[in-house]
């Protein structure tokens, strides 16, 4: 089985913005050893980051200028990810700005290319519920170094995710290590409030609305390096 473990860095949060993809890394997997037969490319984003995203990254637009643009590196990065399993955490963030720049280059999607997406952030939320799961959480979860990350970057932080997901991966036996019993809320007899029929008019997002909202928490997700205090439950 041949697994691509991926990560990007972009110049903000919101695709929507106009934002865009500035570095990839990946990291081969073939039945769940690492091969070293990595991708990494720093790309020109043509603009400036946004401040906040600039502060995680360090790649600023001087360093980016001489660099080949998304098109200038597509068909190598298509034919690397061809029909591999693609792991990434906290996947719909990356997987606006990919599909923004396949779209920009007329090569329809990402997921045309790959075999499935598997999200390691959704995992750990089953395997971890109610704790943190960001990837700096779940390297001290399963001690694995992360001394060296002092800015975010594609492949380093590539390569520590692939760490990540085999050791989440390696048995199911030692999923439930980290397990707390769950208790069973105590479910209390509602009190009734007698509203007027009528009165509150509630329209709902449509797909588009929510798709964006994601997007954007995702962002904030990576930025944050833990969920955002928007995907907290309210007591």
């Amino acid at each position: 089985m041949r697994q691509i473990v991926l990560d990007t860095e972009t110049t903000g949060l919101n695709v929507r913005d106009g934002n865009r993809i500035i570095e990839i890394g990946c990291v081969e997997l073939i039945d769940r050893k690492l091969t070293g037969n990595n991708f990494h490319q720093y790309i020109n984003p043509e603009r400036e980051s946004e401040e906040g995203a600039l502060a995680v990254h360090g790649l600023t637009a001087e360093f980016l200028s001489d660099k080949p643009k998304f098109g200038e590196i597509s068909k190598e990065f298509c034919e690397y990810i061809q029909g591999a399993e693609v792991v990434i955490h906290n996947a719909p963030f990356d997987l606006s700005f990919l599909n923004a720049e396949f779209s920009r280059l007329g090569l329809g999607l990402f997921g045309d290319y790959v075999e499935t997406v598997i999200d390691t952030l959704v995992q750990a939320k089953e395997l971890h519920p109610g704790k943190r799961n960001s990837l700096d959480a779940l390297c001290d979860r399963y001690e694995i170094s992360n001394a060296h990350r002092k800015l975010h970057g594609a492949l380093l932080d590539a390569e520590l995710l692939a760490d990540v997901f085999l050791a989440m991966s390696r048995g199911q036996n030692s999923f439930a290590i980290d397990l707390e019993e769950e208790v069973a809320p105590v479910v209390q007899e509602s009190q009734v409030i007698d509203l007027p029929v009528g009165e509150v008019l509630v329209r709902p997002a449509d797909e588009v609305e929510l798709t964006e909202h994601e997007n954007l928490l995702s962002g904030l997700d990576k930025q944050l390096r833990q969920s955002c205090i928007w995907r907290t439950p309210v007591q």
